[in-house]
């Protein structure tokens, strides 16, 4: 009995010792000032101890959270998380009175202003996550002092020069998310260091130089992304002692050939794109023995050679993308697994008949610019589409335009321009064409994280501002890699070519989700006409419509207008998957019918809502560009089935 009342006061002395611990004066007042800076009164209110136990920022789910370690005589502040809350302004210096801090969560907020030099002296930091912010100036060389660094995101922000050598001294990194963070220049020779990194994303950066050799001494590397970069292959065959991926995203090289020989003893991968890479020589048959794939794209190359028999054998791909190679021979008969659900070998000397079950439930397929039998294809509009891509367009009466609703139904325009109906739901690897064979749309790609699932069509119900016809852009077609549009059984000559544009998915609000960046190329006729498009950027916001019109020759009845992703802008702002071209309608018309084009209804929509001097100096700004498309120089055009984007 006195031993149970011995145990009962001995508990109840802990509480109350235990109940008095407060935290270090110091750090409640920083975390006060804190709070003042970014205006959180309303959802971190301090009216008791910051590491009070039954404090409601105290649970780990809390957001705003704080907590703390009391395992000495006083408490301290270790985990400050203010995430997607909006914040906005500097990072005060009281920040870094919270010597003790191990975890650090600003992301997605509006932050601005540099990263301080102060954040090298919160050296037990772990993980700090600054991601998806408004933060410039140079990444501080100081976060190399943070030598207990597990985690480190500076992503999605608008940095400036290269990345600080320093970094190599975060020997304990194991995941760094720096995509999208405006760092350029060479990767430093530093991060050979990081022996224990796991996660590199990168992609979306102004890095210069050839793709790094040590790259291949990472050898915990389980996820690796590299796109929309300014990197030079090859493919080091150093890669492939990187037998740990799971993920390997890697795009957009320039200058030299790669080849497939790093990919040895890869069996882990799941997801594996190569896609715009300049790889030339074979498929090697061992890739068909990597059984875990899920995701295969290894499109816009210069492959050569048969696709692999071995590729019979994968037993849980879904995706197989090998469009714009120069693949030949036939296909192998049982290339469409029972997983497969779209397939792309577009534009290769492909031959032979189509797989005998290429017509199965929920699967797509696109032979488009291949010599494929495709007499078999239930859809005869696809057959007529292949015969004109072959220069046998049957259309016995050519036309002189076509105009066409990205993504929504026909409509009709202030101006009488009727817009075709373009709201077939397309797949992964699809082709459409319209009721007439006027015109035709392919599409090729997949959102691999889409949270809305495989969508490639966007709408909105907000009003469109800077038009007359506001429901034109309330949709659009949306691709994850390589959109086209054809004109079919057009009579030769000159043309114009009217591309409306404006972004609905992005929005442009003081929030986070208005911080992302979605950028293209546009190629007509084959020839890139812009690079690094951004419809916000240039329609002054966004649901602004914006319309680019450009000139093009036909020579052979077929008029082509590509949209092509090359691995630029934010992926995940404001969700996942949120990039790629986006196109709201297609209007296309002979030069000589100039009374026919939209331009003429935009010019309508600056006299009636009467902006005088500013819309006339945008207009006259219009005008020149379009001027200076006039008189461009056209012989670098080229035959829709030899397009290919440029890789120099």
């Amino acid at each position: 009995m006195e031993l149970c009342k011995i145990s009962f006061l001995l508990f109840w002395a802990f509480q109350l010792v235990y109940a008095q611990q407060t935290t270090d004066p110091n750090e409640v007042d920083a975390l006060k000032k804190i709070i003042i800076h970014w205006n959180l009164s309303g959802k971190l209110n301090l009216t008791t101890d910051p590491c009070s136990q039954n404090a409601s920022w105290a649970p780990k789910n809390a957001n705003p959270r704080v907590a703390c370690d009391c395992t000495g005589s006083t408490c301290h502040i270790t985990n400050l998380k203010i995430y997607a809350l909006d914040i906005f302004g500097e990072i005060p210096q009281e920040l870094f009175l919270l010597k003790e801090l191990m975890d650090l969560n600003l992301g997605q907020n509006v932050l601005s202003g540099p990263l301080p030099a102060e954040i090298g002296q919160l050296s037990k930091m772990q993980y700090l996550s600054l991601g998806i912010n408004n933060l410039t100036g140079p990444v501080p060389p100081e976060l190399g002092n943070l030598n207990e660094l597990i985690s480190l995101s500076f992503s999605s922000n608008n940095f400036n020069g290269t990345l600080p050598t320093q970094l190599g001294m975060l020997t304990s990194l194991q995941q760094l998310y720096i995509d999208s963070s405006g760092v350029s220049g060479p990767i430093p020779q530093e991060l050979a260091n990081l022996k224990a990194l796991q996660i590199l994303w990168a992609s979306d950066n102004g890095f210069t130089g050839l793709l790094p050799e040590f790259f291949g001494t990472l050898t915990e590397l389980m996820d690796l992304r590299l796109q929309g970069t300014s990197l030079e292959g090859p493919i080091p065959r150093s890669f492939g002692a990187l037998t740990k991926l799971v993920n390997l995203r890697i795009g957009d090289l320039s200058k030299e050939d790669s080849t497939l020989d790093f990919l040895e003893n890869q069996t882990s991968l799941s997801i594996l794109s190569l896609r715009n890479c300049r790889v030339s020589g074979e498929i090697p048959e061992r890739i068909g023995t990597f059984a875990k794939l899920q995701y295969l794209d290894l499109s816009f190359n210069k492959l050569t050679g048969q696709i692999p028999n071995s590729f019979q054998n994968f037993s849980l791909l879904q995706n197989l993308y090998l469009g714009n190679n120069s693949l030949s021979g036939d296909l192998p008969s049982n290339i469409i697994s029972p997983d497969l659900i779209s397939l792309d070998v577009s534009f290769n000397p492909i031959s032979g008949n189509l797989p005998p079950n290429f017509a199965k439930v929920g699967f797509s397929m696109n032979v488009l610019g291949t010599s494929i039998n495709a007499n078999s294809l239930l859809d005869r509009k696809a057959i007529g589409m292949l015969q004109c891509l072959q220069n046998e367009c049957t259309n016995q009466v050519q036309a002189s335009s076509f105009s066409i609703k990205c993504g929504g139904m026909e409509q009709t325009s202030s101006s009488g321009i009727k817009f075709d109906n373009d709201s077939e739901s397309l797949g992964a690897a699809s082709l459409y064409t319209n009721s007439n064979d006027q015109w035709a749309v392919s599409n090729t790609g997949n959102f691999i994280s889409n949270p809305n699932g495989p969508q490639y069509m966007v709408t909105t119900e907000t009003q469109i501002t800077n038009t007359l016809d506001s429901e034109l852009y309330k949709t659009a077609r949306i691709s994850p890699s390589s959109l086209r549009y054809y004109g079919l059984g057009l009579e030769n000559g000159k043309y114009n070519v009217e591309l409306h544009f404006a972004e609905i998915t992005m929005d442009d609000s003081q929030s986070w989700k208005g911080l992302g960046r979605r950028l293209f190329d546009i190629y007509i006729q084959g020839e890139r006409v812009v690079q690094d498009f951004n419809i916000q950027k240039e329609a002054g916001g966004s649901k602004r419509a914006l319309i680019k019109t450009f000139e093009a020759n036909v020579t052979n009845t077929i008029i082509e207008i590509h949209f092509f992703w090359a691995g630029k802008g934010t992926c995940c702002i404001p969700f996942q998957s949120t990039y790629g071209p986006l196109v709201s309608a297609v209007h296309v018309y002979q030069a000589s019918n100039a009374g026919f084009s939209s331009k003429w209804d935009k010019e309508r929509v600056v006299k009636l809502v009467g902006i005088a001097v500013g819309s006339a100096a945008g207009f006259l700004i219009m005008s020149s560009i379009f001027y200076l498309w006039l008189i461009k120089d056209k012989s670098g055009h080229m035959q829709v089935h030899t397009d290919s984007p440029s890789k120099g």
